[in-house]
């Protein structure tokens, strides 16, 4: 087989390159991620366009030399670097702007810290994964068959990380969304999935009347107490605690709008299915089911799809080894066989978020 690679034609220059970065990806990934923490970018970034020389940047950052040195070779392999002038091995070098967006965006820090820190050490385990049908990372964490079981149990650090990659991404959407769910006044809100109660707060915060359960685990749930009592909205803000897929278990019902946000993604379709014919069925007449989701082929450019279709990879091997990010026609379809119909189809809420509002036939 080498001897046939060998003799293969020569890719184009670009793709080779583009192919290289792929391949020593994971390990110049740590290397961006040391940049950022241990303070070199941003100790280029306060040397503005004047650059620093490798020795003053390792004084300042803490590190030695040599590690500075290895480490800045990689940020120019990365074009996270630039030198001043002419290359010298000693530099100047200056942050160039790739670089500075990986200091500074908000999404990069999330995501970054969301695939260290949550994704790393379990996506060796992606093929057991694919091939087994679970979450095969997971174990590095905990012998739980989901995620989810897990998440009040996750190392302190991982745990901070993965609620700030969630939140990151809902929290951009729910000021858009707030007027839309509010429109007819819906006096009982279920939110089923709802974590740690960010959303029921923001129902509470936004219409002075409404009442909100949220539907979860019983480890989310308490964490959902906590912050719901400290907000002081206790005696808005209920729990009820149900295994979200057992289908035999039914939600409480005569809710004006059932809630599911950044939620279904987290199940396969046939249980996608399942849980929105259970939310139907917990609406008060007139009520709506609203979903909020993001999908990849409803994405504003390629950088926000290609996100999305690296974060399957995270539900294959860590979360729970069956769901995705789904395509919007996927999910449409499961709406559609659980005997709902979409009235409303809104794209680009939040980070390119999308809301589907549904009724049954």
């Amino acid at each position: 087989m080498q001897d046939d690679v060998k003799k293969g034609p020569s890719a184009p220059r670009e793709l080779r390159f583009e192919a290289q970065r792929i391949a020593f990806g994971p390990m110049m990934f740590h290397a961006a991620m040391l940049l950022r923490d241990l303070g070199i970018l941003a100790v280029l970034k306060s040397a503005g366009a004047a650059g620093l020389r490798v020795e003053a940047m390792a004084h300042e950052a803490g590190v030695s030399v040599y590690g500075a040195r290895v480490l800045i070779e990689a940020g120019l392999g990365m074009a996270f670097v630039e030198p001043v002038g002419t290359l010298e091995p000693e530099g100047p070098y200056r942050l160039a702007p790739l670089g500075s967006v990986f200091l500074q965006d908000a999404m990069t820090r999330a995501n970054a810290d969301f695939v260290r820190d949550v994704c790393y050490a379990g996506m060796p385990q992606l093929e057991a994964s694919i091939r087994e049908g679970r979450p095969a990372g997971l174990a590095v964490f905990g012998d739980w068959p989901t995620i989810y079981e897990g998440l009040s149990k996750l190392p302190p650090k991982a745990q901070e990380s993965w609620f700030r990659f969630d939140h990151y991404y809902s929290d951009s959407a729910f000021p858009a969304v707030l007027p839309r769910v509010f429109q007819d006044r819906p006096r009982r809100l279920l939110d089923v999935g709802g974590n740690t109660g960010r959303f029921a707060l923001q129902c509470v915060r936004h219409d002075a009347d409404v009442q909100v359960t949220i539907l979860d685990l019983p480890g989310q749930l308490a964490k959902a107490a906590e912050n719901v009592t400290a907000a002081g909205f206790a005696g808005r803000v209920g729990g009820h605690a149900l295994d979200l897929l057992d289908a035999t278990q039914p939600f409480p019902t005569g809710f004006d709008v059932v809630w599911m946000s950044q939620f279904l993604c987290c199940f396969p379709e046939e249980d996608v299915v399942q849980l929105v014919r259970r939310g139907a069925a917990a609406l008060a007449p007139q009520g709506s089911l609203y979903i909020l989701d993001t999908y990849w082929d409803r994405q504003r450019n390629a950088a926000a799809a290609y996100c999305l279709q690296a974060t399957s990879l995270y539900f294959t091997a860590l979360a729970n080894g069956t769901s995705r990010m789904y395509h919007s026609r996927d999910l449409i379809r499961c709406v559609e066989a659980a005997g709902l119909e979409i009235q409303e189809d809104v794209d680009g809420l939040g980070i390119s978020h999308t809301l589907f509002r549904c009724r049954p036939r």
